[in-house]
């Protein structure tokens, strides 16, 4: 059984209708695998809370068509239910034809669509609106809506009786307006469930809602609609090996952007993760290698400048050559300091820079990367390589000493020319990257923290 869940539009609220159906299809005891259209981190994290699974990104931008639906396939095989969760509205995308939205990944995926509509400010308007989005493209089944939104119940009815007079789509369910059912935002979009105190509590008040307000059967019956997915073909990924380096990964309030397959190529490629809590752990952990993903260093800047101690041992960790990976948030802690909001904040001060933050996005969408020769885990590549970026931050008083990884072909990264800041073996960029069949750095990182591990002193001795 399997669904796409899209919109017409982004901000319908897509996103807390599928956390909601994820937590209350899981509650009925069935196995809830969802997957997330586009890059993202935060609605994978709020995905991956409420089904209880890892939440797996299909992007066209970054990953071959093939790899897309193998990928997709592989974690669908044990699931009762696949939720996919599309980006934006359901024909919105970067090209003009479509290829690359969420319609066009719905029929790679031979998925039936359910349409979340925000039916604020409408009544017999919402019947041609949702009959053109399933008219403009036949070869995508719109299966049925979901009302969202909802005044009260004679708003409902209007919505109703417009939609069945005018149209064959059942509505699957109609959720009324609640202050109680919205995510918080701030400017980076919704906060992140390991942020966020009552993550559990929303996700039981969204599942109460959906049970209440859908037709679950209804909605179980039409993902039942379609023909089994295929055993996936092996496409010869590189075999799991025992792991025989430690990488410490910062894993807390302030880091939480890690894509699932990431982690696991990590762990395929020989990689121990040792989490590392950058507020509450005083000390490194004996590690090999280090990765510091995205997250919101700027919101715990407080809390990362009182844990001194750690910031000392990663500081002296790169000074004797330990290799670490930084990406956006983990570029900003790696700093001399960080600036918000009037505030000034100590970092871990391993990268002669300083970050501020803006109040408007000063690189945003996706990203393609030329090496220059300087990326110290594949040293003279020039391949070139994509990606994303989202950051408020940028780079203020870079001293000495660094070189760039990267040439800027698309995006912003550090300067609007360069990203990929490399000093010693330390790479940081504001770039973030997919382990993919293209670009495969989780291998790449894993071998360099193996060749450098006998180079390297052990942690606990750098730190002394």
């Amino acid at each position: 059984m399997r669904l796409y869940l899209s919109a017409t539009q982004k901000s319908s609220g897509k996103t807390t209708v599928t956390v909601g159906l994820c937590a209350a299809l899981k509650r009925r005891g069935l196995h809830v695998q969802p997957f997330k259209k586009g890059p993202d981190y935060i609605d994978p994290l709020w995905l991956s809370h409420a089904s209880g699974n890892d939440c797996h990104n299909l992007d066209f931008y970054t990953m071959e068509g093939g790899e897309i639906r193998d990928l997709f396939l592989k974690h669908a095989a044990a699931a009762d239910v696949v939720l996919v969760e599309g980006n934006k509205g359901l024909h919105d995308g970067l090209s003009v034809d479509g290829s690359d939205s969420n319609a066009a990944m719905a029929r790679h995926l031979d998925t039936p669509v359910v349409l979340v509509v925000d039916t604020r400010g409408m009544t017999r308007g919402v019947a041609p609106l949702v009959a053109g989005y399933a008219a403009f493209d036949p070869e995508v089944k719109v299966a049925g809506l979901i009302l969202n939104q909802v005044g009260g119940p004679r708003h409902e009815t209007k919505l109703r009786r417009a939609i069945e007079n005018y149209s064959d789509l059942p509505v699957l369910g109609a959720l009324g307006r609640d202050d109680r059912l919205q995510l918080a935002e701030r400017h980076l979009g919704l906060i992140p469930a390991n942020e966020t105190g009552d993550a559990e509590q929303f996700i039981n008040r969204m599942a109460d809602a959906v049970a209440d307000q859908v037709d679950l059967d209804a909605l179980l019956g039409t993902a039942q609609q379609v023909d089994a997915l295929p055993t996936v073909a092996s496409r010869g990924d590189r075999p799991t090996q025992s792991a025989d380096v430690r990488i410490g990964i910062a894993r807390d309030r302030a880091f939480a952007f890690y894509y699932a397959g990431d982690l696991e190529a990590l762990q395929c490629a020989g990689a121990e993760l040792v989490p590392v809590d950058t507020i509450n752990d005083p000390h490194l952990p004996d590690v090999d290698g280090l990765f510091i993903g995205g997250g919101f260093p700027e919101a715990c800047m407080d809390a990362l400048e009182a844990n001194g101690s750690l910031r000392h041992d990663i500081r002296e960790a790169v000074e004797n050559d330990l290799p670490v990976y930084a990406e956006c948030g983990g570029l900003m802690y790696l700093t001399r300091s960080v600036r918000w909001q009037g505030q000034r904040r100590e970092m871990v001060g391993a990268i002669p820079a300083d970050a501020i933050m803006h109040d408007r996005a000063q690189g945003r969408g996706y990203v393609r990367l030329r090496e220059t020769g300087e990326n110290p885990w594949c040293p003279g590549s020039r391949r070139e390589l994509s990606g994303h970026e989202f950051h408020h931050s940028t780079l203020a008083e870079v001293g000495e000493g660094v070189s760039y990884a990267y040439e800027v072909l698309r995006g912003a990264g550090i300067d609007g020319n360069r990203d990929g800041l490399s000093y010693r073996n330390v790479l940081a960029s504001y770039c973030h990257l997919r382990h993919t069949q293209a670009n495969p750095w989780a291998n790449h990182f894993v071998d360099f923290v193996r060749r450098q591990r006998g180079s390297v002193l052990p942690v606990a001795a750098a730190a002394t």
